[in-house]
């Protein structure tokens, strides 16, 4: 990810925060040098010194099969904000976007065994709607198992993690404390995390 090094961010737990938090992500593998992306939800876990991510995708999807060996992209992002050059003291200026992503990186493995696929499905019902999972555990085995077969579980260990926090860090504080000040009245909540993440950004300048 092309990333100025005022923008980087080497935090671990700031990125493993943000990816669970903004977890509807977008899966990138290649086939042919021709990308593929799908997007999708993902448990991320941490495990050991890495980070697990997993998720399913519909069998009917021909991403999975080039899955094997080779190397995959998620990328997380979600909190976005225009920033108006009206909001800088210089009347000199231009408009810009203010962002945070996460891009992971590793090699897929497929679950193949029933099992799996069930426990893995059952992770991910836990994790995004618990009220249904307790009607999960009571449906029939032949529909649970017709529903697991139209699926590929898998999951990702990370192995290279890439963050990026563009938030105004190369403008003046003056600058800065105007954006915040203009994101926060604004109705976009995308923009209010925005601001919210700048303001506790501002600790580390």
């Amino acid at each position: 990810m092309y990333s100025p090094k005022h923008y980087v961010t080497e935090d671990f737990a700031f990125m493993l925060g943000f990816m669970r938090r903004y977890n509807f992500a977008t899966l990138v593998t290649s086939k042919n040098e021709i990308l593929i992306a799908t997007h999708l939800p993902f448990i991320v876990e941490e495990s050991s010194d890495s980070v697990i991510l997993t998720s399913h995708l519909a069998r009917a999807n021909p991403q999975w099969k080039n899955f094997a060996n080779a190397e995959a992209l998620v990328i997380f992002h979600e909190p976005h904000a225009y920033i108006s050059p009206m909001w800088y003291e210089e009347e000199l200026s231009v408009p810009t976007w203010n962002y945070v992503a996460v891009h992971a990186y590793g090699k897929t493995r497929i679950f193949e065994d029933e099992a799996e696929v069930f426990s893995i499905l059952e992770k991910m019902i836990s994790a995004f709607d618990k009220t249904y999972f307790e009607k999960w555990k009571h449906l029939p085995y032949e529909f649970k198992s017709k529903l697991s077969k139209g699926i590929v579980a898998f999951e990702i260990e990370v192995k290279d993690l890439q963050g990026k926090k563009k938030l105004n860090q190369s403008s003046s504080k003056v600058d800065r404390q105007n954006v915040i000040e203009n994101l926060q009245i604004n109705s976009n909540q995308l923009e209010v995390v925005i601001a919210r993440m700048m303001s506790e950004n501002e600790h580390s300048l």
